[in-house]
């Protein structure tokens, strides 16, 4: 029996250093360390030189990456891709896979790859894809990328960044500058705690390194705000640099910034305007009496008319294209789509002004970060009577006065020839994005019975007019509609709909219908039993509690619900539950009931007051949405008289 125990033991250690021997010690170390990862970085490293070279500034980029991949989705990695333009110039490129095989590292290189242009919808532009696939990548398997660039335009300096989603063993970043260039650096969610950071000077090169290791992997989670608010990251700035005694001023204040895009748009539009589009826009403002009227009609007709497509080609990614070019082909970036508004105000008599702007996906401020990383985007701006109307042509739908949702907060760079302002965009109020429904319903053999009137404003109104787009036929459109305003539970119905206003810019969207909730209500004995919180759209905002990222929103929102009851005949009210209010500086939710004798009156209304919320703030919304979902379990109680 114990020889027996001592071959079962022997055997299981046979076993063990078998499949252990299918693996490297490294790989056992960083499974063990990070057992729910799919992969590790075990090396980072990025050098940026900056040379001066026959008067001008000549930058190289060097690259490199080395991966372990800890899990079965080892393959999933196999395709790769890297990105470059006529602004990154890609100079060579290395990659391979290696495979541990018989207790040693096996390299295969990658020998393919394949250049393609970045299509982008019926154009596009200089961007280029280089594809790639590593041979063999599997569980165990490690992968080493290097590649370097060149950066033309040296005010294109680009973050880098410390942390990932998924975890970095060793992150080192070194900048190799000449004396004579002259840098800032902008730390972003780091502190000088956690990096080490040297600066030494070496004949004429000043070195700069920073040293950030063993960085746990960063949580990927739905709707959180932009990774550069979440991973360490640090933006460099090339300030100045002297040639031959000469000192010339490159970026650090916003006015650099502004000169350099001001000298890129001074001189377009310098062409005659072509003879329809001035007809065009004395047609389309021959009936309008004020400035302001002239210029809501200007951008409604270019938001109907200029296709967008985002596209660029080099400086053609900053510099507009003439209005004509862009009224003929009707379409264009946002750059043309400003410029056509432009221009066609000017023909109208009327002065607008070019405007930079940065989404809510770039978290800077222009005094931050004054270097072409901080905005990514351009509009138009029109002031009158002390008000900044923002006109952003690329969507559709957007009512005149509204900022599209993506640049709620932001700061805009406003142009004035050659000065300029900064101003801040408004963050539109809640109540300007209300969904108002009416609903009246009644009871017939425990099933309800309704008519509903809802109206919709606001950004929710341009979300269901882009979806709409899409449904062309009835039975799409009962389809959309049943899931867009379900009541009670997933019987809801509708069998008929009517619309009112659909893709109208200014007035509201309608929508009338008549629907049924099979077995809702409960009848026990003499009494009817009914639950009249139909909407429960505050449940869907409660996050998970175990989340570790902020979350952010589109808009803020306002829902106004009234549910009038018709009484069954033969019946009177027994108990409504209590009306109930909870309320905090970031939502409000009040439910009341009344009753008239022929009708139980049930309203709610839902103000929703917050773009992010951090993880604290989630934690304060989550405690006062259980305060309300008791309330949604209240029932009316209807008895027989």
């Amino acid at each position: 029996m114990k020889i027996y125990r001592l071959s079962l033991i022997a055997f299981f250690l046979f076993v063990i250093t078998s499949l252990n021997a299918q693996y490297s010690a490294e790989y056992l170390k960083y499974h063990k360390l990070h057992p729910e990862a799919a992969r590790t970085r075990l090396q980072q490293e990025t050098i940026i030189t900056i040379d001066i070279v026959n008067d001008s500034l000549q930058i190289n980029q060097e690259f490199l990456e080395e991966d372990l991949y800890l899990n079965d989705a080892a393959t999933y990695n196999s395709k790769n891709t890297l990105n470059f333009s006529a602004f990154f110039e890609l100079n060579k490129i290395e990659a391979a896979s290696f495979s541990y095989e018989n207790n040693k590292y096996v390299e295969n290189k990658v020998e393919k790859f394949t250049e393609k242009d970045e299509l982008n919808q019926s154009f596009h532009d200089d961007s280029k894809l280089l594809n790639y696939v590593y041979p063999n990548l599997k569980k165990g398997s490690k992968s080493i990328l290097k590649y370097s660039q060149k950066i033309k335009n040296p005010r294109f300096l680009t973050p880098f960044y410390f942390g990932d989603y998924f975890p970095v063993q060793k992150n080192k970043v070194t900048i190799i500058v000449d004396e004579n260039v002259h840098l800032e650096f902008k730390k972003f969610n780091i502190s000088d705690a956690e990096i080490q950071f040297t600066e030494d000077k070496k004949g004429g090169n000043v070195i700069y390194t920073w040293t950030l290791n063993n960085q746990p992997e960063y949580e990927f989670e739905a709707n959180t705000p932009s990774y550069k608010t979440i991973l360490p990251h640090i933006v460099p700035i090339i300030t100045s640099y002297k040639i031959k005694g000469k000192n010339s001023k490159l970026l650090g204040k916003v006015s650099d910034l502004y000169n350099w895009y001001y000298s890129l748009v001074e001189n377009v539009n310098t062409e005659v305007p072509n003879a329809e589009l001035v007809n065009l826009v004395a047609s389309i403002t021959a009936d309008k009496k004020t400035d302001l009227e002239k210029v809501k009609a200007i951008y409604y007709w270019t938001q109907q008319n200029i296709k967008y497509i985002a596209f660029e080609y080099a400086l053609g990614g900053f510099i507009p294209r003439e209005s004509n070019d862009v009224f003929r082909k009707k379409y264009g970036d946002c750059k043309d789509n400003s410029s056509i508004l432009y221009r066609m105000l000017e023909i109208a008599g009327v002065k607008g002004n070019l405007t930079w702007i940065g989404t809510r996906s770039i978290p800077y401020t222009y005094d931050e970060v004054p270097t072409p990383v901080v905005d990514n985007h351009m509009i138009l701006s029109y002031e009158n009577n002390g008000k900044t109307y923002y006109l952003d042509a690329t969507g559709r739908y957007i009512k005149f006065g509204m900022p599209t949702s993506f640049i709620q907060g932001k700061e805009a760079l406003v142009g004035y020839g050659k000065d300029f302002k900064i101003k801040k965009v408004p963050i539109v109020a809640a109540k300007e994005n209300a969904v108002t429904d009416v609903t009246r319903i009644k009871i017939e053999n425990g099933s309800i019975m309704g008519a509903s009137k809802t109206d919709i404003s606001g950004y929710p109104k341009i979300d269901i007019f882009h979806s709409l787009e899409t449904g062309n036929t009835e039975t799409k459109l009962k389809k959309f509609y049943n899931n867009v305003f379900q009541k009670g539970n997933n019987t809801f119905l509708i069998s008929n709909f009517k619309e009112t206003n659909k893709y109208h810019y200014d007035d509201n969207f309608i929508v009338d219908y008549d629907f049924e909730i099979k077995n809702y209500a409960k009848n026990l004995g003499d009494e009817i039993y009914i639950n009249l919180n139909l909407n429960k759209d505050i449940s869907s905002y409660k996050t998970d509690k175990n989340r570790k990222n902020a979350i952010e929103y589109d808009y803020k929102k306002f829902f106004s619900y009234a549910t009038i009851l018709e009484i069954p005949k033969g019946y009177v009210v027994d108990s409504v539950p209590e009306d109930v209010t909870v309320s905090n500086d970031l939502l409000t939710c009040k439910i009341s009931y009344k009753t008239n004798g022929k009708e139980v009156v049930y309203k709610q209304e839902i103000e929703l007051n917050f773009l992010v919320l951090t993880l604290e703030e989630q934690k304060e919304v989550n405690t006062a949405i259980k305060k309300i979902e008791r309330n949604y379990k209240e029932i009316v109680v209807l008895k027989k008289q």
